[in-house]
């Protein structure tokens, strides 16, 4: 590990991009300029700005198409070492990871943690789809575990983040829709317009109150009724993993698909459950795509949908459940139940993912190897899994009292590991339940 400058080695010198809502980004940079290294941050409107404090800013208001050479630019002036960003899917970030490694600069990337909502997740080179997870066998994963007592780290009750999480969000988009004069060039890397966003972020917010009611009705029926049910966990359609690590156009697609592989196969007395994202925001129209196509099929009375909300409290009375690839499906492992995943994901290995056609599934859904899946999870936590969290304030205190230790490392979290000189974890003793 190199966390200072010492004598005849030169500094570590830091380019951020982009990264989650809220101020994690800005103490971050503070804390690795604290040890030694230098570091400087490229803003892309306002809202980048505002979360910043500090010197080594660099405002980018040229066009997006220009964004290639200008980054291969900074970099090379700046003579950066090392790339730290926030999500690779958007076209911003891709392009500079593809710089970067031309130029042999370290990649950090930070994402959602895959055992979220209790951790976050920092890979080298890549995230989700492109994680080095996704070339590990277990039979590798379990060569790289050393220590066999081991104990895992406990999640906390909850890092109270949703609220922050959209209060940051919410700000952010008032922030670049109504103070972005000086970047006329930005353009979100989402399919809307920053108005829209804002508008969007804005109404969730308020309307939190009246979600939660309608999710405890929901929720509580399901729970009455006693029917035995499979549970589709819906993603965000704008999401990342969504449009980059699965074969489906857009979420109505994925449900129709689900929707007539349940009516296909599934017993006459099941019932399917469709679970909103915790922020979905009502810019796919889901619930009424659910209506109509159970109805169109003649199974409306078997299909129930529920926004958002705590997934343990519908996946302790599910018989299996479905996905794409959301990192909720760690979740359905950890209980060792059956999972059917379409997309590609970091847990999609044999050992843990159903290859049965979907009415196959939803007739006589196979579980997965809980031992094998555990041993999987117990490597997670070792390595790319922190705990902590973006948004609340004592959810970033536990994420940067030991991320900024990983990113000065020498070695990413997997070869640290199997080198055998992974730093030793936080334990948390909050709670004992991981879910």
């Amino acid at each position: 590990m190199v966390p200072h400058s010492e004598k005849g080695s030169p500094p570590r010198r830091f380019l951020m991009l982009q990264g989650p809502h809220g101020p994690f980004f800005g103490q971050l940079g503070r804390m690795l300029r604290a040890a030694g290294a230098e570091v400087w941050r490229v803003g892309f409107n306002r809202g980048d700005a505002f979360f910043w404090r500090g010197p080594g800013y660099i405002a980018y208001r040229d066009t997006p198409e220009s964004w290639p050479a200008a980054f291969a630019q900074i970099a090379g002036e700046k003579r950066i070492s090392d790339l730290v960003l926030y999500g690779e899917g958007r076209p911003i970030h891709a392009q500079a990871i593809s710089i970067a490694a031309s130029k042999g600069i370290r990649v950090h990337v930070f994402e959602e943690g895959y055992l979220r909502p209790y951790w976050a997740t920092y890979e080298r080179g890549g995230a989700n789809g492109n994680s080095r997870l996704m070339s590990l066998s277990l039979a590798a994963i379990r060569a790289a575990i050393s220590r066999p007592e081991f104990e895992h780290p406990e999640a906390p009750a909850h890092w109270g983040d949703m609220h922050q999480h959209v209060f940051y969000g919410a700000l952010y988009h008032f922030l670049v829709l109504t103070m972005n004069g000086r970047y006329r060039n930005f353009h979100p890397h989402r399919g809307i317009s920053v108005g829209d966003e804002f508008r969007l972020h804005l109404r969730r917010l308020l309307l939190m109150p009246w979600h939660r009611f309608q999710r405890m009705i929901a929720t509580g029926r399901i729970r009455m009724s006693r029917f035995p049910y499979h549970l589709v966990l819906l993603q965000l359609e704008h999401d990342a993993s969504f449009r980059l690590h699965s074969d489906f156009t857009s979420m109505p697609e994925f449900i129709s698909t689900c929707i007539e592989g349940f009516r296909a196969g599934a017993p006459p007395h099941h019932h399917m459950v469709f679970k909103a994202h915790p922020l979905e925001d009502g810019r796919s129209a889901v619930a009424a795509t659910i209506r109509q196509k159970a109805a169109e099929l003649g199974i409306g009375r078997r299909v129930h949908f529920v926004r958002g909300g705590k997934l343990a409290w519908l996946l302790d009375g599910a018989r299996s459940a479905v996905t794409v690839n959301s990192t909720s499906g760690q979740q359905v492992l950890w209980r060792g139940l059956p999972l059917k995943a379409f997309g590609r994901a970091v847990y999609g290995k044999p050992e843990f993912t159903s290859s049965q056609p979907l009415a196959e599934f939803f007739r006589t859904p196979g579980r997965p190897d809980t031992d094998a899946y555990r041993e999987y999870r117990r490597f997670l936590l070792e390595t790319s899994q922190v705990p902590g969290g973006y948004y609340s304030r004592r959810g970033r205190r536990h994420l940067l009292g030991q991320v900024v230790e990983m990113i000065l490392a020498d070695h990413d979290p997997y070869d640290a590991l199997a080198t055998g000189k992974a730093a030793p974890r936080q334990q948390l003793r909050i709670s004992r339940t991981p879910y």
